[in-house]
């Protein structure tokens, strides 16, 4: 194990040269992470508002200058509820100037209930965004529960996850931590 993770580590350090290097990024992915696919050429995410739970709005553009892992969930889903706590640690370990996890639950999901969801599960570092009528995820294609995608520095999406994953895992963490050097490095 200590072999791959040192193999990991020396392949998320060779990415620094080169953002856009979805193959060499594509390398790091093991187990869960296989699932992640990166996008060939950077695409264009939605435009519409999404909310806090004091109504107060946002979009993505807001979060433009870091690496972003967007998770899309809700309330009722069974596995956002498994892979949540893993983005949280991801958080707390990784999150900075370079890379934030963001989280936006789409669909009726009620301000208490999103609560409730996040203190049974013990997670308090992750945003309670709303995107109440779908607008933000309609736009992005996000056709199930939870759809995670990253977003670069310039607000585009480089890659997407459908359905859960372990984030916590060393796989996810070398990715994210070859795209903190690379944004880091610039």
């Amino acid at each position: 194990m200590r072999l791959i993770s040192a193999a990991l580590l020396y392949l998320a350090a060779t990415l620094s040269a080169n953002a856009t290097d979805s193959a060499a990024l594509e390398a790091l992915r093991e187990g869960d992470m296989r699932k992640l696919v990166f996008h060939a050429e950077p695409q264009p995410v939605s435009q519409q508002a999404f909310f806090m739970p004091d109504g107060s709005e946002h979009t993505l553009e807001a979060f433009e200058g870091k690496y972003i892992l967007l998770n899309f969930w809700a309330t009722w889903c069974a596995p956002c509820r498994h892979e949540m706590p893993m983005l949280a640690e991801l958080q707390a370990e990784f999150s900075g100037d370079a890379f934030e996890v963001v989280t936006i639950a789409t669909g009726r999901n009620k301000v208490e209930g999103m609560q409730k969801f996040f203190y049974e599960i013990a997670v308090d570092n992750l945003p309670m965004f709303r995107d109440p009528k779908q607008a933000v995820a309609r736009d992005m294609a996000v056709l199930g529960l939870p759809t995670t995608v990253i977003l670069d520095p310039e607000g585009n999406e480089i890659a997407r996850l459908r359905g859960d994953a372990d984030w916590a895992s060393e796989s996810a963490k070398s990715i994210i931590s070859a795209l903190i050097e690379t944004a880091e490095a610039s």
